[in-house]
């Protein structure tokens, strides 16, 4: 148990912003050993917890960071939030090694309940798809096959990586080396698949503000102005030739609620000079309060406001938090109230000169299914945070990596506004090709880049992968028993 638990955090070091995708291939592979020689499916549910459990206590260790914001209301839960948590998440793991070993030891029914399990863990529960194993493909010529089958389709290559090695170090190298070169062919292929998405000379220029407000100093009554004027003087800045066309502030960057906010955003709208803003509030409509995106026009009238719909449980709500609130239990991240409510759900906001963006706030660029719910589809896509809540180790740089994923994704390039960064302009094939760094405060003027052709995944989702690998199980169990194993 210990050993598979060491497997497991081994397999984390893929993940942002360590990158050591090999470290992962070869741990997975190891774990993939161990399951073949797990002795029945109860066997394998033990070991499948344990790799998971430590798989998710090094890949989550961000998840203490919201604690710490403030240690004395909050800080004894940061150790019990990360055990229970990746202990948790790691159920789902333990359940895909059993039904895995139940079924036989056949490697494709190893691949497609590991992968079936990350499915679950995307969509039970509001989801929690966060440092999914695919995910260490990011930053490799892998990441073009996200546009065929999302995330879960770069899970499933990884599981076929992992397995193929192990397969080579038992000596069956028939299998080793058929699924390695169809690894290192996907590789090549995605290098040379992945498209030119350059900005042309007339594409629009936007500008996003990173104030860099440390959580425990945000919403301090003696740095509230600083922060607020700090992004008064970006928007306002120019070289003296030419003005952005879209200046992008991040989530709750004003200081007020927007219902009693005509003077700030007078203010924003002073600075902007004539150019539209896109800034994140809080609002109220009666008893319920909202994470929001509102939108100025060039005029610096309010043209359109969304409320962010998925909200982090326990951060920005409670479950069954109008009973809690009686114990005073609410969500983190709520100035207001005792929790945010959710909006209606995901909206395309028209911005002038630039078309439809897909409204995305923080914790909702996380999760692929939020994205392919836009009601039409948008030019691009724009998410605002503040990441300041994710500490300055690893959270903000996977957050920054699923970002780029839910680019590719949908073929469209994402303007990205954070707090303490890293704010970014995307490519629609998921390179940043502009960037504020982690800690700094600034503002980035950046061309958007085009979008591409609507892509296999956002026209047709996860259902095919999840079909195709159903045939594939039902495939390898037949060819399982015909050769004995």
């Amino acid at each position: 148990m210990l050993l598979a638990a060491g497997f497991g955090a081994v397999a984390a070091l893929g993940q942002a912003p360590v990158g050591l995708w090999p470290a992962t291939v070869v741990a997975l592979a190891l774990v993939f050993g161990l399951f073949r020689h797990s002795r029945n499916w109860k066997h394998a549910a033990r070991l499948g917890w344990a790799v998971g459990t430590g798989y998710f206590m090094l890949a989550l260790s961000w998840i203490v960071e919201p604690f710490l914001v403030d240690v004395a209301r909050h800080g004894w839960m940061a150790p019990f939030a990360l055990i229970g948590l990746s202990a948790g998440l790691a159920l789902l793991w333990a359940a895909g090694f059993a039904i895995a070993r139940a079924t036989g030891t056949a490697v494709g029914g190893w691949i497609v309940a590991l992968t079936l399990a990350e499915t679950a863990r995307t969509y039970i529960l509001t989801g929690f798809p966060w440092a999914q194993p695919g995910h260490v493909w990011i930053d490799t010529p892998m990441l073009h096959w996200a546009s065929y089958g999302g995330s879960l389709l770069l899970t499933a290559l990884l599981f076929v990586a992992a397995s193929a090695l192990w397969f080579l170090i038992e000596g069956k190298r028939g299998l080793g080396v058929a699924g390695l070169a169809g690894i290192i062919l996907a590789y090549g292929a995605g290098n040379a698949l992945t498209p030119d998405n350059i900005a042309g000379p007339d594409a629009p220029i936007v500008r996003v503000i990173q104030p860099n407000a440390a959580q425990h100093e945000k919403w301090d009554p003696d740095k509230v102005q600083i922060f607020f004027d700090r992004q008064i003087a970006f928007t306002r800045e120019s070289d003296g030739t030419t003005r952005p066309d879209l200046v992008v502030w991040p989530e709750t960057a004003i200081p007020v609620l927007l219902n009693n906010a005509g003077s700030t955003l007078d203010a924003i709208a002073d600075a902007a000079q004539g150019v539209p803003v896109v800034l994140g509030a809080q609002r109220y409509e009666g008893v319920r309060f909202y994470n929001a995106m509102a939108v100025l026009d060039g005029q610096g009238e309010l043209a359109a406001v969304y409320d962010k719909s998925h909200l982090v449980p326990f951060g920005e709500y409670v479950p069954f938090g109008d009973f809690l609130t009686q114990f005073g239990i609410s969500g983190m991240a709520a100035r207001e109230g005792n929790g945010y409510s959710s909006g209606p759900g995901m909206q395309v906001l028209q911005i002038e000169g630039l078309g439809g963006a897909l409204a995305l706030i923080c914790y909702e660029g996380v999760f692929p299914q939020d994205v392919n719910a836009a009601p039409v589809r948008p030019d691009f896509l724009m998410l605002i945070t503040n990441d300041a809540w994710f500490g300055q180790i690893s959270g903000p740089y996977q957050h920054l990596a699923q970002a780029r994923l839910r680019s590719v994704e949908q073929g469209l390039p994402m303007i990205r506004a954070a707090n303490t960064g890293v704010s970014a302009m995307i490519d629609a094939a998921g390179r940043v090709t502009a960037s504020l760094p982690l800690g700094v405060a600034g503002w980035q003027d950046a061309a958007l880049p085009p979008p591409l052709p609507i892509t296999v995944y956002a026209r047709l989702g996860d259902g095919p992968l999840i079909i195709t690998l159903l045939a594939i199980w039902a495939l390898s169990k037949r060819l399982e028993r015909r050769r004995g194993e």
